[in-house]
């Protein structure tokens, strides 16, 4: 029942999924059969697929002003099909209520589907997608990813994941340590080429479609750092692969990215290095949002994935010299003793 996905008691959220259904009905001048949810989301939207009597089905998505604005959704897909990936069609739209009807790419994520067999085949796909957004960048179109909004991510490490989830207080001496190496983190990311970025790149939100990739959840779509993407789709909070795989469809994005003419650094370990300390930042920012996921919010299912993108940035940190202060604080808010690694 469509109920059971709504909080218990939530009038306000049954009286928009009533307003939903009956526009939706309108909207496509056929009655809706049934309707189920589609999708969670770590927002405010909440996706519902709409079953039509005549056959077929269509995501509802709802909006609800003023948590969230689907006049964004609208320009980032426009601009993102514009570049040749392949994003749902707006069927139907009333911005000021924030209701969209969408084409349906189905169920299957590559999350739900990966295995061993097709992975070779599903992530090159994804890649040269992510090459074909990257190719269509310009400045100026989207917000940037700039230093205020960097840095904001990061600050949910501390707020969130060691304050509210480990429950600890960073030590005045820690503090400086952590500002000290995100000063320096930071400046790395802001160095890097500019172009289109997703921001959620990876497994959830890549859909296993007849013909390409189905890619949603883009909203937030951002100008800023050219490793940012390929980060969240290689070092997936929700699927791990082996160094020795993330290096070979890191090398295949870096060619592709040089055939098509993108900024990328003309030798690979240096690109390579980009990428990794891009993950540093992204990994601190999931770790927060997954401890506000739970914390704040009530979900639950996050905590499973801590795990994973720990293990991503521990391995980063003792990796390159510039950040062992952080894997120093890791080790000690973890209780753990320093494991002595490779550096570059």
């Amino acid at each position: 029942m469509i109920e059971s996905a709504l909080r218990e008691g939530n009038a306000i959220a049954m009286d928009r999924l009533e307003q939903l259904r009956n526009w939706a009905a309108t909207a496509l001048d056929v009655e809706v059969a049934s309707m189920s949810p589609a999708s969670e989301d770590a927002s405010f939207r909440r996706y519902f697929r709409f079953a039509r009597l005549g056959g077929g089905t269509v995501i509802a998505m709802d909006a609800p002003p003023p948590h969230e604005d689907c006049a964004i959704f609208i320009r980032v897909a426009d601009l993102f099909r514009e570049a040749g990936v392949n994003v749902p069609a707006i069927l139907a739209r009333d911005v000021e209520r924030g209701f969209l009807l969408l084409t349906d790419f189905g169920s299957s994520t590559f999350l739900d589907k990966l295995d061993a067999h097709n992975a070779g085949a599903l992530y090159p796909a994804a890649i040269d997608t992510l090459v074909r957004l990257q190719a269509a960048s310009r400045p100026g179109v989207l917000p940037d990813y700039d230093y205020a909004l960097l840095k904001r991510e990061v600050d949910l490490f501390p707020e969130w994941y060691v304050q509210r989830h480990l429950q600890q207080t960073l030590s005045e001496k820690q503090g400086k340590a952590l500002e000290g190496v995100l000063a320096v983190l930071l400046e790395n990311n802001l160095a890097q080429p500019r172009v289109f970025v997703h921001r959620d790149y990876h497994a959830r939100n890549l859909m296993v479609t007849a013909s390409e990739p189905g890619v949603l959840d883009f909203q937030d779509a951002v100008y800023g750092s050219i490793t940012y993407d390929l980060v969240s789709l290689l070092k997936d909070a929700y699927v791990e692969w082996t160094e020795a795989q993330v290096i070979d469809w890191t090398v295949r994005y870096w060619t592709g990215a040089r055939a098509a003419g993108l900024p990328v650094a003309a030798d690979f370990g240096e690109f390579y290095r980009d990428f990794e300390w891009m993950g540093v930042q992204r990994h601190l920012k999931v770790l927060g949002i997954f401890a506000r996921l739970w914390h704040r919010d009530g979900k639950e299912r996050y905590l499973a994935d801590i795990p994973l993108v720990l293990s991503y940035l521990e391995r980063t940190t003792r990796r390159y010299r510039e950040f062992f202060p952080l894997a120093d604080i890791l080790d000690q808010l973890h209780g753990r003793t320093r494991q002595i690694a490779h550096t570059f």
